[in-house]
């Protein structure tokens, strides 16, 4: 994979693995290439639809998760990123007790894998062929209604960083991080519309900074979701994500 080798050339500690990225490469080679990499694989990304989005049935969705759960395990990733699936014509209370329903079962999987479960909210904007899960109420009411310790969130900065109070929430939600994905926004267009860390309106620094200091441990991932940067010169795209996080920290 060309992302071992510019991480590996670049000092990059962990890799974030997509799993079209990995089936198109080869998942045995994949593996192989992981585990001898020396990079810490920090989540698997993703899995989920329970709601019937993509055409999958709920049993479909189910099966499809636990085989990325299994995944993740070979490859000893920390988390698998999980996505509700947009309403898909149920009500919202049906929506939630479906996805409920989906993550206790899973949850058990995850367990005996030794992985987490981090359900990703999205913006509004771009959410409505992914998830129903919008803010981080919507996500901890998810939570709450699970109990399960092997689930979490996945917090996408660009999708939250507009909710009220987030700095103040930053200590309650702590807990409940799996992962947290960095990039900048600039009025988008789309998701695939994304900023190099420094480059749009996000207080980064800040949110990173509270995040930190209210205990949490995990990784931070550069997810820069962009069809001006994939067009780029891959290597110094890697290059600039590592100096723009490392002035992140230094500030």
């Amino acid at each position: 994979m060309e992302d071992v080798v510019h991480y590996r050339e670049q000092s990059v500690e962990g890799i974030g693995v997509w799993r079209p990225k990995l089936a198109e490469f080869g998942e045995e080679r994949g593996v192989e290439l992981l585990n001898e990499s020396g990079l810490r694989v920090t989540s698997l990304s993703w899995a989920g639809g329970f709601t019937g989005t993509n055409g999958f049935s709920f049993e479909e969705a189910i099966d499809d998760a636990a085989d990325a759960i299994q995944t993740a395990e070979q490859i000893q990733a920390e988390c698998v990123v999980l996505v509700s699936g947009s309403r898909s014509g149920h009500t919202a209370n049906h929506a939630r007790r479906i996805v409920v329903e989906a993550l206790k079962r899973l949850g058990d999987v995850a367990g005996e894998a030794g992985v987490f479960l981090a359900i990703q909210p999205m913006h509004n904007m771009f959410a409505n062929e992914w998830t129903f899960l919008t803010s981080l109420d919507d996500t901890l009411d998810i939570l709450d209604r699970c109990q399960h310790p092997q689930l979490k969130m996945a917090f996408d900065v660009y999708s939250l960083w507009q909710e009220p109070e987030l700095l103040s929430r930053i200590p309650e939600l702590t807990p409940h991080l799996a992962t947290v994905r960095i990039s900048d926004w600039q009025e988008p267009r789309s998701d695939s519309d994304r900023y190099l860390p420094g480059d749009g309106l996000i207080p980064l620094q800040p949110i990173m900074n509270a995040m930190v200091n209210a205990g949490y441990g995990g990784c931070f991932e550069i997810e820069i979701w962009s069809e001006h940067h994939w067009a780029s010169n891959y290597f110094q795209l890697v290059s600039d994500c590592c100096e723009r996080f490392r002035s992140l920290l230094d500030r």
